[in-house]
Protein backbone atom coordinates (compact mmCIF):
# COMPACT_ATOMS: atom_id res chain seq x y z
CA UNK A 1 0.00 0.00 0.00
CA UNK A 2 1.49 3.29 -1.11
CA UNK A 3 1.32 6.15 1.37
CA UNK A 4 2.35 9.63 0.32
CA UNK A 5 3.48 11.47 3.44
CA UNK A 6 0.14 11.93 5.24
CA UNK A 7 0.42 14.52 7.97
CA UNK A 8 -2.76 13.56 9.84
CA UNK A 9 -4.98 10.56 10.39
CA UNK A 10 -7.54 12.19 8.06
CA UNK A 11 -4.97 12.25 5.23
CA UNK A 12 -4.07 8.62 5.92
CA UNK A 13 -7.69 7.43 5.85
CA UNK A 14 -8.40 9.49 2.70
CA UNK A 15 -5.54 7.77 0.88
CA UNK A 16 -6.51 4.31 2.08
CA UNK A 17 -10.15 4.91 1.12
CA UNK A 18 -8.96 5.54 -2.45
CA UNK A 19 -6.60 2.56 -2.67
CA UNK A 20 -8.31 -0.08 -0.48
CA UNK A 21 -11.82 1.22 0.17
CA UNK A 22 -13.48 -2.06 1.19
CA UNK A 23 -10.78 -3.57 3.42
CA UNK A 24 -12.36 -4.40 6.79
CA UNK A 25 -9.50 -2.76 8.66
CA UNK A 26 -11.26 -2.56 12.05
CA UNK A 27 -13.56 -5.04 13.77
CA UNK A 28 -15.07 -3.84 17.03
CA UNK A 29 -15.74 -7.06 18.89
CA UNK A 30 -19.08 -7.12 20.68
CA UNK A 31 -17.64 -8.43 23.98
CA UNK A 32 -21.05 -9.87 24.73
CA UNK A 33 -22.45 -6.56 26.00
CA UNK A 34 -22.76 -4.24 23.01
CA UNK A 35 -26.39 -4.97 22.26
CA UNK A 36 -25.55 -6.66 18.96
CA UNK A 37 -22.85 -8.29 16.91
CA UNK A 38 -19.44 -7.09 15.84
CA UNK A 39 -19.18 -3.69 14.18
CA UNK A 40 -16.98 -3.56 11.08
CA UNK A 41 -15.32 -0.48 9.60
CA UNK A 42 -13.71 -0.34 6.19
CA UNK A 43 -11.47 2.53 5.13
CA UNK A 44 -14.36 3.87 3.03
CA UNK A 45 -16.68 3.85 6.04
CA UNK A 46 -14.12 5.54 8.27
CA UNK A 47 -13.63 8.25 5.65
CA UNK A 48 -17.30 8.84 4.92
CA UNK A 49 -18.36 8.73 8.57
CA UNK A 50 -15.50 11.05 9.49
CA UNK A 51 -16.74 13.49 6.85
CA UNK A 52 -20.31 13.38 8.17
CA UNK A 53 -19.26 13.90 11.78
CA UNK A 54 -16.95 16.74 10.70
CA UNK A 55 -19.92 18.42 8.99
CA UNK A 56 -21.95 18.02 12.19
CA UNK A 57 -19.15 19.52 14.27
CA UNK A 58 -18.85 22.46 11.93
CA UNK A 59 -22.61 23.02 12.08
CA UNK A 60 -22.51 23.49 15.86
CA UNK A 61 -19.58 25.87 15.66
CA UNK A 62 -16.49 23.73 16.16
CA UNK A 63 -13.50 25.50 14.68
CA UNK A 64 -9.75 24.80 14.39
CA UNK A 65 -7.99 24.63 17.76
CA UNK A 66 -11.14 23.93 19.78
CA UNK A 67 -10.94 20.98 22.15
CA UNK A 68 -13.40 18.12 22.37
CA UNK A 69 -13.53 15.58 25.21
CA UNK A 70 -14.09 11.92 24.31
CA UNK A 71 -15.56 9.90 27.19
CA UNK A 72 -16.03 6.66 25.30
CA UNK A 73 -15.18 3.01 25.49
CA UNK A 74 -13.87 1.43 22.30
CA UNK A 75 -16.62 2.34 19.82
CA UNK A 76 -16.13 2.75 16.05
CA UNK A 77 -17.20 6.34 16.58
CA UNK A 78 -14.05 6.91 18.64
CA UNK A 79 -11.92 6.41 15.53
CA UNK A 80 -14.35 8.33 13.34
CA UNK A 81 -14.09 11.22 15.77
CA UNK A 82 -10.30 11.12 15.33
CA UNK A 83 -10.77 11.50 11.56
CA UNK A 84 -13.43 14.20 11.96
CA UNK A 85 -11.37 16.21 14.43
CA UNK A 86 -8.45 16.31 12.00
CA UNK A 87 -10.77 17.43 9.22
CA UNK A 88 -12.00 20.42 11.24
CA UNK A 89 -8.67 21.01 13.01
CA UNK A 90 -10.05 20.31 16.50
CA UNK A 91 -7.99 18.82 19.33
CA UNK A 92 -9.31 15.65 20.96
CA UNK A 93 -9.07 15.06 24.71
CA UNK A 94 -9.54 11.30 25.31
CA UNK A 95 -10.64 10.61 28.90
CA UNK A 96 -11.30 7.29 30.60
CA UNK A 97 -15.14 7.17 30.59
CA UNK A 98 -15.12 5.96 34.20
CA UNK A 99 -13.62 9.29 35.30
CA UNK A 100 -15.96 11.57 37.21
CA UNK A 101 -16.13 14.12 40.01
CA UNK A 102 -13.35 16.61 40.65
CA UNK A 103 -10.83 14.75 38.48
CA UNK A 104 -13.08 14.91 35.43
CA UNK A 105 -14.01 18.54 36.11
CA UNK A 106 -10.30 19.41 36.36
CA UNK A 107 -9.52 17.78 33.00
CA UNK A 108 -12.42 19.52 31.25
CA UNK A 109 -11.50 22.91 32.70
CA UNK A 110 -7.76 22.54 32.26
CA UNK A 111 -8.10 21.49 28.62
CA UNK A 112 -10.73 24.14 27.92
CA UNK A 113 -13.07 21.67 26.20
CA UNK A 114 -15.86 23.40 24.32
CA UNK A 115 -17.84 20.18 24.00
CA UNK A 116 -17.83 16.48 24.76
CA UNK A 117 -18.84 13.19 23.17
CA UNK A 118 -20.10 10.57 25.60
CA UNK A 119 -22.35 7.52 25.93
CA UNK A 120 -25.06 6.62 28.40
CA UNK A 121 -22.55 5.00 30.76
CA UNK A 122 -20.45 8.20 30.99
CA UNK A 123 -23.20 10.83 30.78
CA UNK A 124 -24.05 10.91 34.49
CA UNK A 125 -20.43 11.57 35.49
CA UNK A 126 -20.18 14.20 32.77
CA UNK A 127 -23.32 15.95 34.01
CA UNK A 128 -21.88 16.12 37.54
CA UNK A 129 -18.62 17.65 36.31
CA UNK A 130 -20.14 19.91 33.65
CA UNK A 131 -21.70 22.21 36.26
CA UNK A 132 -18.14 23.23 37.20
CA UNK A 133 -17.06 23.75 33.57
CA UNK A 134 -18.67 26.94 32.21
CA UNK A 135 -16.85 26.67 28.88
CA UNK A 136 -18.47 23.34 28.04
CA UNK A 137 -21.10 24.34 25.50
CA UNK A 138 -22.42 21.12 23.97
CA UNK A 139 -22.65 17.37 24.47
CA UNK A 140 -23.12 14.74 21.76
CA UNK A 141 -24.24 11.19 22.50
CA UNK A 142 -22.76 8.22 20.66
CA UNK A 143 -26.19 6.60 20.22
CA UNK A 144 -29.42 8.51 19.77
CA UNK A 145 -31.33 5.53 21.20
CA UNK A 146 -29.46 5.80 24.49
CA UNK A 147 -31.17 8.03 27.03
CA UNK A 148 -28.65 10.69 28.11
CA UNK A 149 -28.71 9.66 31.76
CA UNK A 150 -27.97 12.61 34.01
CA UNK A 151 -27.97 15.14 31.18
CA UNK A 152 -31.74 15.52 30.92
CA UNK A 153 -32.66 19.07 31.80
CA UNK A 154 -29.04 20.14 31.74
CA UNK A 155 -28.60 23.43 29.90
CA UNK A 156 -26.39 22.12 27.11
CA UNK A 157 -27.12 21.66 23.42
CA UNK A 158 -28.31 18.09 22.76
CA UNK A 159 -26.80 16.26 19.79
CA UNK A 160 -26.36 12.68 18.64
CA UNK A 161 -23.62 11.31 16.43
CA UNK A 162 -26.22 8.96 14.93
CA UNK A 163 -28.07 11.99 13.52
CA UNK A 164 -24.90 13.32 11.92
CA UNK A 165 -24.06 9.89 10.50
CA UNK A 166 -27.55 9.59 8.98
CA UNK A 167 -27.02 12.78 6.97
CA UNK A 168 -25.68 12.73 3.39
CA UNK A 169 -22.01 13.30 2.69
CA UNK A 170 -21.04 16.97 2.65
CA UNK A 171 -20.75 18.42 -0.86
CA UNK A 172 -18.04 19.35 -1.48
CA UNK A 173 -16.12 17.02 0.84
CA UNK A 174 -14.31 18.67 3.72
CA UNK A 175 -10.56 19.03 3.28
CA UNK A 176 -8.31 18.49 6.26
CA UNK A 177 -7.67 21.61 8.32
CA UNK A 178 -4.31 20.19 9.45
CA UNK A 179 -1.70 21.91 7.30
CA UNK A 180 1.18 21.90 9.80
CA UNK A 181 2.35 18.59 11.33
CA UNK A 182 3.22 20.48 14.52
CA UNK A 183 -0.46 21.27 15.14
CA UNK A 184 -1.90 19.60 18.25
CA UNK A 185 -3.84 16.42 17.58
CA UNK A 186 -4.68 15.40 21.15
CA UNK A 187 -4.26 16.23 24.80
CA UNK A 188 -3.62 12.93 26.56
CA UNK A 189 -3.72 13.17 30.33
CA UNK A 190 -1.41 11.30 32.66
CA UNK A 191 -3.03 9.13 35.31
CA UNK A 192 -2.47 11.75 38.00
CA UNK A 193 -1.41 9.26 40.67
CA UNK A 194 0.76 11.80 42.51
CA UNK A 195 -1.25 14.98 41.85
CA UNK A 196 -3.46 16.58 39.24
CA UNK A 197 -3.16 14.90 35.83
CA UNK A 198 -0.99 16.64 33.23
CA UNK A 199 -2.23 17.06 29.67
CA UNK A 200 0.48 15.97 27.22
CA UNK A 201 0.20 17.79 23.91
CA UNK A 202 0.46 15.21 21.08
CA UNK A 203 1.20 16.82 17.69
CA UNK A 204 -0.01 15.17 14.49
CA UNK A 205 3.64 14.67 13.53
CA UNK A 206 4.28 12.57 16.64
CA UNK A 207 1.31 10.28 16.06
CA UNK A 208 2.13 9.74 12.39
CA UNK A 209 5.84 9.15 12.99
CA UNK A 210 5.18 6.59 15.72
CA UNK A 211 2.62 4.53 13.80
CA UNK A 212 4.83 4.59 10.70
CA UNK A 213 7.74 3.10 12.65
CA UNK A 214 5.89 0.51 14.72
CA UNK A 215 6.13 -2.30 12.16
CA UNK A 216 9.90 -2.29 12.38
CA UNK A 217 9.99 -1.77 16.16
CA UNK A 218 7.47 -4.42 17.19
CA UNK A 219 7.89 -6.86 14.32
CA UNK A 220 4.41 -6.66 12.79
CA UNK A 221 3.97 -8.68 9.60
CA UNK A 222 1.74 -7.93 6.62
CA UNK A 223 -0.46 -10.94 7.44
CA UNK A 224 -0.81 -10.20 11.18
CA UNK A 225 -4.19 -9.58 12.76
CA UNK A 226 -3.66 -7.47 15.91
CA UNK A 227 -5.98 -7.42 18.92
CA UNK A 228 -6.43 -5.16 21.92
CA UNK A 229 -8.89 -4.82 24.76
CA UNK A 230 -7.07 -1.78 26.14
CA UNK A 231 -8.85 1.55 26.01
CA UNK A 232 -8.31 3.82 23.01
CA UNK A 233 -8.09 6.67 25.51
CA UNK A 234 -4.62 5.27 26.28
CA UNK A 235 -1.56 5.53 24.06
CA UNK A 236 -0.81 1.79 24.03
CA UNK A 237 -4.00 0.80 22.21
CA UNK A 238 -4.16 3.96 20.13
CA UNK A 239 -0.55 4.11 18.92
CA UNK A 240 0.32 0.42 18.71
CA UNK A 241 -2.80 -1.54 17.76
CA UNK A 242 -5.03 1.07 16.11
CA UNK A 243 -2.43 3.32 14.52
CA UNK A 244 -0.20 0.54 13.21
CA UNK A 245 -3.19 -1.34 11.76
CA UNK A 246 -4.48 1.76 9.97
CA UNK A 247 -1.01 2.48 8.59
CA UNK A 248 -0.22 -1.07 7.44
CA UNK A 249 -3.72 -2.18 6.46
CA UNK A 250 -3.87 -4.88 9.14
CA UNK A 251 -7.33 -6.16 10.09
CA UNK A 252 -7.35 -5.24 13.78
CA UNK A 253 -9.85 -6.54 16.33
CA UNK A 254 -10.75 -4.23 19.21
CA UNK A 255 -12.94 -5.15 22.19
CA UNK A 256 -15.15 -2.65 23.94
CA UNK A 257 -13.17 -3.45 27.07
CA UNK A 258 -10.69 -6.05 28.31
CA UNK A 259 -12.21 -9.26 29.71
CA UNK A 260 -9.73 -11.89 30.84
CA UNK A 261 -12.19 -14.79 30.73
CA UNK A 262 -13.04 -14.14 27.07
CA UNK A 263 -9.58 -13.20 25.83
CA UNK A 264 -8.54 -16.51 24.27
CA UNK A 265 -11.97 -17.30 22.76
CA UNK A 266 -11.96 -13.87 21.10
CA UNK A 267 -8.44 -14.35 19.76
CA UNK A 268 -9.34 -17.77 18.42
CA UNK A 269 -12.63 -16.73 16.86
CA UNK A 270 -11.01 -13.87 14.93
CA UNK A 271 -7.67 -15.51 14.17
CA UNK A 272 -5.67 -12.80 15.93
CA UNK A 273 -1.90 -13.30 15.80
CA UNK A 274 -0.62 -10.40 17.96
CA UNK A 275 -2.01 -8.74 21.05
CA UNK A 276 -0.66 -6.17 23.45
CA UNK A 277 -1.01 -6.11 27.20
CA UNK A 278 0.23 -4.27 30.26
CA UNK A 279 1.83 -5.78 33.33
CA UNK A 280 -1.28 -5.53 35.46
CA UNK A 281 -3.13 -7.78 33.00
CA UNK A 282 -0.59 -10.60 32.97
CA UNK A 283 -1.43 -11.86 36.44
CA UNK A 284 -5.14 -11.79 35.71
CA UNK A 285 -4.74 -13.74 32.46
CA UNK A 286 -2.34 -16.28 33.94
CA UNK A 287 -4.52 -16.86 37.00
CA UNK A 288 -7.38 -18.21 34.87
CA UNK A 289 -7.77 -22.00 35.34
CA UNK A 290 -5.41 -23.95 33.11
CA UNK A 291 -6.94 -25.81 30.17
CA UNK A 292 -5.39 -28.59 28.11
CA UNK A 293 -5.87 -26.50 24.97
CA UNK A 294 -4.28 -23.28 26.31
CA UNK A 295 -1.62 -23.46 23.61
CA UNK A 296 -4.17 -24.08 20.86
CA UNK A 297 -4.52 -20.47 19.72
CA UNK A 298 -3.46 -18.42 16.67
CA UNK A 299 -1.31 -15.95 18.61
CA UNK A 300 2.38 -15.86 17.72
CA UNK A 301 3.48 -12.73 19.62
CA UNK A 302 2.50 -10.86 22.77
CA UNK A 303 3.66 -7.23 22.94
CA UNK A 304 4.07 -6.66 26.65
CA UNK A 305 4.88 -3.70 28.86
CA UNK A 306 5.61 -5.05 32.33
CA UNK A 307 5.77 -8.84 32.00
CA UNK A 308 6.71 -10.17 35.49
CA UNK A 309 9.99 -12.06 35.32
CA UNK A 310 8.51 -14.90 37.38
CA UNK A 311 5.80 -15.48 34.77
CA UNK A 312 7.70 -14.65 31.56
CA UNK A 313 8.75 -18.17 30.52
CA UNK A 314 5.71 -19.83 32.09
CA UNK A 315 3.33 -17.53 30.21
CA UNK A 316 5.15 -18.10 26.91
CA UNK A 317 5.21 -21.89 27.39
CA UNK A 318 1.63 -22.27 28.60
CA UNK A 319 0.11 -20.28 25.73
CA UNK A 320 2.80 -21.09 23.13
CA UNK A 321 3.56 -17.43 22.38
CA UNK A 322 6.68 -15.33 22.07
CA UNK A 323 7.11 -12.31 24.34
CA UNK A 324 8.25 -8.95 22.99
CA UNK A 325 8.79 -6.67 25.99
CA UNK A 326 9.14 -2.90 25.86
CA UNK A 327 9.13 0.19 28.05
CA UNK A 328 7.83 3.55 26.90
CA UNK A 329 5.90 6.64 27.90
CA UNK A 330 3.62 9.05 26.08
CA UNK A 331 6.21 11.81 26.47
CA UNK A 332 8.79 9.61 24.73
CA UNK A 333 11.74 7.40 25.55
CA UNK A 334 11.68 3.70 24.78
CA UNK A 335 13.50 0.45 25.42
CA UNK A 336 12.81 -2.76 23.51
CA UNK A 337 13.50 -6.40 24.33
CA UNK A 338 13.34 -8.43 21.09
CA UNK A 339 12.23 -12.04 21.23
CA UNK A 340 14.97 -14.46 22.25
CA UNK A 341 17.50 -11.82 23.25
CA UNK A 342 18.77 -10.59 26.60
CA UNK A 343 17.96 -11.56 30.17
CA UNK A 344 14.44 -12.46 31.30
CA UNK A 345 12.92 -9.60 33.29
CA UNK A 346 14.63 -6.79 31.40
CA UNK A 347 12.45 -4.25 29.61
CA UNK A 348 15.15 -4.08 26.94
CA UNK A 349 17.85 -1.85 25.59
CA UNK A 350 17.35 1.70 24.42
CA UNK A 351 15.41 1.81 21.14
CA UNK A 352 17.19 2.58 17.83
CA UNK A 353 17.70 6.29 17.24
CA UNK A 354 17.90 7.05 20.96
CA UNK A 355 20.55 6.98 23.64
CA UNK A 356 20.00 6.63 27.37
CA UNK A 357 21.85 6.82 30.65
CA UNK A 358 21.00 6.30 34.32
CA UNK A 359 21.62 9.22 36.68
CA UNK A 360 21.47 9.97 40.40
CA UNK A 361 19.61 12.87 42.01
CA UNK A 362 22.51 15.22 41.26
CA UNK A 363 22.44 14.35 37.57
CA UNK A 364 25.61 12.24 37.63
CA UNK A 365 25.68 9.00 35.65
CA UNK A 366 25.75 5.97 37.94
CA UNK A 367 27.87 2.82 37.37
CA UNK A 368 26.19 -0.23 35.78
CA UNK A 369 24.01 -2.18 38.18
CA UNK A 370 23.14 0.83 40.34
CA UNK A 371 19.63 2.31 40.53
CA UNK A 372 18.85 5.74 39.16
CA UNK A 373 16.55 7.66 36.85
CA UNK A 374 16.72 6.74 33.17
CA UNK A 375 17.00 9.74 30.84
CA UNK A 376 16.89 9.77 27.04
CA UNK A 377 18.35 11.77 24.18
CA UNK A 378 18.07 11.39 20.42
CA UNK A 379 21.13 9.78 18.85
CA UNK A 380 21.60 12.76 16.55
CA UNK A 381 20.70 15.62 18.88
CA UNK A 382 18.70 16.86 21.87
CA UNK A 383 15.28 15.50 22.77
CA UNK A 384 12.50 17.74 21.42
CA UNK A 385 10.64 19.82 24.03
CA UNK A 386 7.69 18.15 25.75
CA UNK A 387 4.65 20.35 26.25
CA UNK A 388 2.30 19.88 29.17
CA UNK A 389 -0.82 21.96 28.60
CA UNK A 390 -0.94 24.99 30.93
CA UNK A 391 2.15 23.77 32.83
CA UNK A 392 5.28 25.54 31.53
CA UNK A 393 7.32 24.71 34.65
CA UNK A 394 6.60 20.99 34.38
CA UNK A 395 7.36 21.16 30.66
CA UNK A 396 10.73 22.81 31.35
CA UNK A 397 11.63 20.15 33.96
CA UNK A 398 10.82 17.29 31.60
CA UNK A 399 13.60 18.04 29.11
CA UNK A 400 16.79 19.49 30.62
CA UNK A 401 19.94 20.14 28.57
CA UNK A 402 18.53 17.99 25.77
CA UNK A 403 17.79 14.99 28.03
CA UNK A 404 14.25 13.68 28.54
CA UNK A 405 13.73 12.84 32.21
CA UNK A 406 11.48 9.79 32.49
CA UNK A 407 10.81 9.90 36.22
CA UNK A 408 11.38 6.12 36.32
CA UNK A 409 13.98 4.41 38.48
CA UNK A 410 15.80 1.57 36.72
CA UNK A 411 19.03 -0.41 36.80
CA UNK A 412 21.11 -0.84 33.64
CA UNK A 413 23.67 -3.63 33.41
CA UNK A 414 27.07 -3.42 31.71
CA UNK A 415 25.55 -4.65 28.42
CA UNK A 416 22.87 -1.96 28.36
CA UNK A 417 19.90 -4.11 29.45
CA UNK A 418 17.46 -2.08 31.53
CA UNK A 419 15.53 -3.41 34.54
CA UNK A 420 12.60 -1.29 35.71
CA UNK A 421 12.46 -0.69 39.48
CA UNK A 422 9.72 1.78 40.33
CA UNK A 423 8.25 5.15 39.46
CA UNK A 424 10.23 8.00 40.99
CA UNK A 425 8.57 8.87 44.29
CA UNK A 426 6.64 5.61 44.15
CA UNK A 427 8.96 3.22 45.98
CA UNK A 428 8.13 1.89 49.43
CA UNK A 429 10.71 2.96 52.03
CA UNK A 430 10.89 0.39 54.83
CA UNK A 431 13.55 0.26 57.53
CA UNK A 432 15.66 2.65 55.49
CA UNK A 433 15.58 0.56 52.30
CA UNK A 434 13.49 1.07 49.19
CA UNK A 435 11.33 -1.91 48.28
CA UNK A 436 10.28 -2.56 44.71
CA UNK A 437 6.57 -3.52 44.89
CA UNK A 438 6.91 -5.47 41.64
CA UNK A 439 9.20 -8.00 43.32
CA UNK A 440 6.59 -8.67 45.98
CA UNK A 441 3.82 -8.94 43.38
CA UNK A 442 5.86 -11.40 41.33
CA UNK A 443 6.16 -13.68 44.36
CA UNK A 444 2.51 -13.45 45.34
CA UNK A 445 1.23 -14.13 41.84
CA UNK A 446 2.55 -17.67 42.21
CA UNK A 447 0.07 -18.38 45.03
CA UNK A 448 -2.74 -20.62 43.70
CA UNK A 449 -5.44 -18.77 45.67
CA UNK A 450 -4.61 -15.31 44.27
CA UNK A 451 -6.41 -14.06 41.16
CA UNK A 452 -4.90 -10.55 41.06
CA UNK A 453 -2.55 -8.55 43.28
CA UNK A 454 -1.24 -5.03 43.77
CA UNK A 455 1.33 -4.04 46.40
CA UNK A 456 1.51 -0.55 47.88
CA UNK A 457 2.53 1.21 51.08
CA UNK A 458 0.75 2.83 54.02
CA UNK A 459 2.33 5.04 56.70
CA UNK A 460 4.27 2.82 59.08
CA UNK A 461 2.39 1.91 62.24
CA UNK A 462 5.52 2.85 64.22
CA UNK A 463 5.26 6.42 62.97
CA UNK A 464 8.76 6.75 61.49
CA UNK A 465 8.78 9.68 59.05
CA UNK A 466 8.76 8.52 55.43
CA UNK A 467 8.59 4.86 56.41
CA UNK A 468 5.82 2.60 55.14
CA UNK A 469 4.34 -0.80 55.86
CA UNK A 470 3.69 -3.11 52.92
CA UNK A 471 0.12 -3.91 51.87
CA UNK A 472 -0.75 -6.68 49.42
CA UNK A 473 -4.21 -6.02 48.00
CA UNK A 474 -5.40 -9.31 46.55
CA UNK A 475 -8.39 -10.55 44.62
CA UNK A 476 -8.76 -14.14 45.86
CA UNK A 477 -10.03 -17.25 44.20
CA UNK A 478 -12.83 -18.63 46.31
CA UNK A 479 -12.75 -18.26 50.10
CA UNK A 480 -9.34 -16.82 51.03
CA UNK A 481 -7.18 -17.62 54.05
CA UNK A 482 -5.21 -14.38 54.67
CA UNK A 483 -3.10 -16.03 57.37
CA UNK A 484 -1.96 -18.79 55.02
CA UNK A 485 -1.15 -16.22 52.34
CA UNK A 486 0.92 -14.13 54.77
CA UNK A 487 2.84 -17.20 55.98
CA UNK A 488 3.39 -18.32 52.39
CA UNK A 489 4.78 -14.88 51.47
CA UNK A 490 7.19 -14.82 54.42
CA UNK A 491 8.72 -18.10 53.33
CA UNK A 492 9.47 -16.74 49.87
CA UNK A 493 10.43 -13.11 50.46
CA UNK A 494 13.11 -11.30 52.39
CA UNK A 495 11.83 -10.18 55.76
CA UNK A 496 11.87 -6.51 54.75
CA UNK A 497 9.78 -7.22 51.65
CA UNK A 498 7.12 -9.47 53.17
CA UNK A 499 3.67 -7.83 53.41
CA UNK A 500 2.61 -6.45 56.74
CA UNK A 501 -1.02 -6.60 55.66
CA UNK A 502 -3.18 -8.57 53.26
CA UNK A 503 -6.16 -6.59 52.02
CA UNK A 504 -8.98 -8.67 50.52
CA UNK A 505 -10.80 -6.88 47.67
CA UNK A 506 -13.25 -7.95 44.96
CA UNK A 507 -11.19 -6.19 42.29
CA UNK A 508 -8.14 -3.97 41.94
CA UNK A 509 -9.40 -0.54 40.82
CA UNK A 510 -7.55 0.39 37.64
CA UNK A 511 -7.29 3.17 35.10
CA UNK A 512 -8.04 2.77 31.40
CA UNK A 513 -4.38 1.85 30.93
CA UNK A 514 -4.71 -0.92 33.55
CA UNK A 515 -2.70 0.98 36.15
CA UNK A 516 -3.87 0.19 39.68
CA UNK A 517 -5.40 3.20 41.41
CA UNK A 518 -3.69 3.27 44.76
CA UNK A 519 -5.74 6.12 46.20
CA UNK A 520 -8.93 4.01 46.14
CA UNK A 521 -7.19 1.14 47.90
CA UNK A 522 -5.84 3.53 50.52
CA UNK A 523 -9.37 4.77 51.13
CA UNK A 524 -10.67 1.22 51.40
CA UNK A 525 -7.80 0.38 53.77
CA UNK A 526 -8.87 3.26 56.04
CA UNK A 527 -12.63 2.66 55.80
CA UNK A 528 -12.95 -1.12 55.91
CA UNK A 529 -10.87 -2.67 58.67
CA UNK A 530 -12.59 -6.03 58.22
CA UNK A 531 -10.87 -6.52 54.86
CA UNK A 532 -7.33 -5.94 56.25
CA UNK A 533 -5.44 -8.74 58.00
CA UNK A 534 -2.08 -9.14 59.75
CA UNK A 535 -0.11 -12.30 60.37
CA UNK A 536 -1.33 -12.54 63.96
CA UNK A 537 -4.89 -12.83 62.74
CA UNK A 538 -5.81 -9.42 64.08
CA UNK A 539 -7.69 -7.04 61.84
CA UNK A 540 -5.80 -3.81 61.35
Amino acid sequence: MTITNPISIADLIAQKARTHPDLDVLTFESNGDCGGGDEIRTYRQLWENGQKIAAGLRAIGVRPGMRIALLLQNHPEFVEMMVAAALVGAVLVPIDPRTRGQKLAFMLRDSGCSGAVCAAYSSEGLAEAAHECPDLGWVAMVDAAMAPVGLKGFSLADWALADWLAAPLPDPLIESAVTDPAQAMELMYTSGTTGDPKGIVIPHARFMAVIAGNAAIFGFRADDRPYTGLSLTHGNAQFITLGTSLWMGLRAVISRRFTKSRLWPILGAHGCTVFNLLGGMVTAIYSEPERPDDADNPVRRVISAGMPAALWEKFARRFDVEIFEFFGAMEGGMTTHPVGEGPIGSCGRVAPGQVAKVIDEQGNEVPPGNPGEIVFRLADGPWPPVQYHNQPDASARKVVDGWLHSGDIVMMDADGWVFFQYRKGGGIRRNGDFINPAFVERALVEHPAIDDVFVYGVPAAGGAPGEKDVVAAIVPKGDPDPQAILRWARKRLEANMAPTYVQIVTEIPKTASEKPQERFLLQMFADDASSVHTLQGEQA
